[in-house]
């Protein structure tokens, strides 16, 4: 990150370029006008990770700049939410004289929410013993009194843990709370406003949908919580353990009943769908009971491999949202030999960055 380019004042004509840009990526593929979700100039990220500085009985954060191909000291990162700012300034003069907590500390990361959680896992260069377990309860317990905190210490094969490694977080989306377990280290979108905007862009774009929906990719269920209302029924895959444990506590949490998780890469789901191999791990699920017509994929930057893509094509109706749009891109040629965008989003999760994240709706042309 370029620190002088985050300015509040710049981050207007930012994102109109942005704008501009995914605007002409997509000429090609005859989409409709870009509905544009802007992000808070300051404040928005609810995650942060800085470097630990140590200068003589000093000790200061530090993020990397780009531009000047160094370190910078920071006390205060305006993309972080309020919460981490505040957690920020307590934290350091916490450590400062502590030398067990200081000591071989070279990272802390932050994970925040909006209903005013906060994470804060400590990252070493040395084994944590008793000591250290001793004086980080005592500061959790000092941090208590302002903040809802969990601490967690990380260093080679060890891991201590505060008391939960996780936050919960509640969004809002067309006026309705929706309650999300976020597990340190695991996947969340950064950008929680923003997030509840592409929430309710996914709902508006599925509304009156007929049938199941097929999800790939699904994390901690944070679309297919949502999106199960406008469904008869949903069936989402992760690979990833601890977001499919995150999402069987949200289904839970959301009161969902019409959802359904499968531990699977969306490789193999391409296999099993189309029958060319059989899993034990899907159980008692019978994939022919879906009618899905509709399938939601939100794919890692390197986009769709070449098997789910053909697997995608073969649905009426593909919501697609990227986090690399040039991978998006290079999908939709194959995409769009079948299918026609018919809503094109811009999700503007990184200020004052060349990321973006895009959204498409595509349905299936005339015969």
């Amino acid at each position: 990150m370029k620190l002088s380019s985050m300015d509040p004042a710049l981050y207007p004509q930012q994102l109109a370029e942005k704008q501009q840009s995914l605007t002409q990526a997509f000429a090609p593929f005859s989409a409709p006008t870009l509905e544009v979700f802007a992000s808070a100039p300051a404040h928005y990220r609810m995650r942060a990770e800085f470097r630990v500085w140590h200068d003589g009985d000093d000790l200061y954060f530090c993020v990397f700049d780009q531009e000047l191909k160094t370190n910078q000291r920071c006390d205060q990162f305006l993309p972080a939410s309020e919460l981490i700012n505040e957690m920020m300034l307590e934290l350091v003069e916490e450590l400062k004289p502590n030398m067990v907590l200081r000591h071989k500390l070279f990272q802390v990361d932050f994970l925040s929410t909006l209903s005013g959680e906060i994470l804060v896992s400590l990252l070493y260069h040395r084994q944590l013993g008793e000591d250290w377990l001793a004086e980080a309860e005592t500061l959790k317990q000092r941090l208590s009194q302002r903040f809802k905190v969990d601490i967690i210490g990380r260093a080679r094969k060890q891991k201590h843990v505060l008391h939960r490694e996780f936050v919960v977080e509640q969004l809002s989306v067309n006026g309705r709370q929706y309650t999300y377990q976020q597990v340190e280290n695991s996947f969340t979108q950064p950008n929680a406003k923003v997030a509840e905007k592409m929430l309710e862009w996914a709902l508006d774009c599925t509304q009156n949908s007929q049938g199941d929906l097929l999800e790939l990719y699904c994390g901690n269920g944070n679309f297919s919580v949502a999106l199960a209302q406008n469904f008869n029924k949903v069936l989402a895959t992760e690979l990833a353990k601890p977001s499919v444990e995150s999402a069987q506590y949200n289904i839970s949490a959301n009161k969902i009943e019409n959802l359904q998780i499968i531990r699977m890469s969306a490789e193999d789901f391409s296999d099993a769908i189309t029958g060319k191999r059989e899993f034990k791990r899907l159980g008692d699920i019978d994939l022919q009971s879906y009618q899905c017509n509709t399938i939601f994929v939100d794919p890692p930057r390197a986009g769709l491999d070449q098997a789910t893509l053909a697997m995608v094509q073969g649905y009426e109706h593909i919501l697609y949202i990227s986090c690399n749009p040039e991978t998006l891109a290079n999908n939709l040629e194959q995409l769009s030999q079948t299918h026609q965008i018919v809503r094109f989003a811009m999700f503007d999760q990184f200020p004052y960055t060349e990321h973006v994240e895009a959204g498409v709706m595509l349905s299936r042309k005339p015969a």
